[in-house]
């Protein structure tokens, strides 16, 4: 039992897309789900919003449809080389990170998720054996305003700076950097202006990445993804050609920031607790996967919950991000390296190549 009612059988610790998405899941599959949340209201994030067709047609298999612009592929520019390309098959959308969460809020209500405002200061897992000699057992967490819950399990779903990954002694210690600059960041704040393509661009500046994402008829998204220190009023003028487009456009939100994107952690499973999305470890959103995977280990975790093998989500942890974690550390060691200069030029010179990148990203 908790103070709050009946035993649980999933506890999801944060309440952004992922965690909605885990405790949709959840429900679908007949388990009863609540979520800890901290911040009231509508939950926005500083995030590309570029949603990949992998991503869209996981929100479809969950009931969920934002609204949103469609996006018909990738193009990398540095100003004077460009390449492209557009998707083979299904398009992605450009969802401002608001719509995405009030559209899986709705579906999360209809499905009867409870949600629970607090903060989590400690968890306590516990196991033994009934009378017959089953294996059962709990998990709870404590917040901070003396309320606990109590679940048969935690799905920690609380970002980058996770607090659950701490709890349950999943962190890693960060690694010391020979220049306190070297750790990546992302930037991001919208314009009202009509899109002026159907791709999402990536703007290879001198020292950041800007990307243009078209989120509706009216508006697109900017976001910068650079070391510390990276000003986005900078980073926006070294690309003269999209700062002349936005000279006179006004902002549509203030900016906001997130990061240090790189997160390693010890493991993505403490018994009872499961890490999902960002908080089981991320390398960074140079290639805009964020969601597709975390959308994609959600559903993993809740099968292996359901299935009654927790144990094999790690396999399938490292399964779904594989690739991702290959391709985004070689990029971004390019990025930080002489070879950021020849990146767009090669993927020009290479389309095929180019595009079948695209295509393993977009699946």
């Amino acid at each position: 039992m908790t103070e709050l009612g009946e035993i649980v059988d999933v506890i999801v610790v944060g309440g952004g897309p992922i965690g909605l998405a885990a405790a949709i899941n959840a429900r679908m599959r007949g388990l009863t789900a609540l979520v800890i949340e901290p911040r009231p209201g509508t939950i926005d994030k500083a995030c590309g919003e570029g949603v990949m067709p992998g991503a869209v047609a996981e929100l479809t298999a969950l009931g969920v449809h934002p609204h949103g612009r469609t996006i018909a592929g990738i193009s990398y520019q540095n100003g004077k080389r460009t390449a492209e390309h557009r998707f083979s098959g299904d398009t992605a959308l450009g969802v401002r990170r608001t719509e995405l969460h009030r559209a899986l809020t709705e579906r999360a209500a209809e499905l009867g998720v409870r949600v629970e405002h607090g903060k989590v200061e400690a968890v306590e897992q516990r196991d033994g054996r009934q009378s017959d000699g089953d294996l059962v057992g709990a998990v709870s967490a404590q917040l901070v305003d003396g309320r606990t819950i109590e679940g048969r399990w935690m799905l920690g779903c609380d970002g980058l700076l996770s607090t659950v990954r701490e709890l349950v002694g999943l962190a890693t210690r960060p690694r010391r950097v020979r220049h306190k600059d070297s750790r990546r960041f992302g930037i991001r704040q919208h314009f009202e202006v009509a899109p002026w393509s159907d791709l999402v661009e990536v703007h290879w500046a001198p020292n950041a990445e800007v990307y243009i994402t078209p989120v509706g008829d009216t508006e697109i998204g900017v976001a910068v993804l650079g070391r510390r220190g990276t000003s986005f009023e900078e980073a926006l003028a070294s690309v003269p050609a999209l700062a002349e487009r936005l000279r006179d456009a006004p902002s549509a939100s203030s900016s906001r920031g997130a990061g240090p994107l790189l997160q390693n952690t010890r493991g993505q499973r403490a018994g009872r607790v499961l890490l999902v999305g960002d908080a089981a470890g991320y390398v960074d959103a140079i290639t805009g996967e964020g969601l597709r995977l975390g959308l994609a280990e959600a559903r993993a975790a809740i099968e292996c919950i359901v299935g009654g093998e927790p144990e094999r989500y790690e396999r399938e942890w490292r399964r779904i991000t594989r690739d991702f974690r290959m391709l985004t550390t070689g990029l971004v060691a390019a990025a930080n390296s002489p070879l950021r200069r020849t990146i767009v030029p090669l993927a020009a010179r290479l389309p095929w190549v180019y595009g079948r990148i695209v295509e393993s990203l977009a699946r």
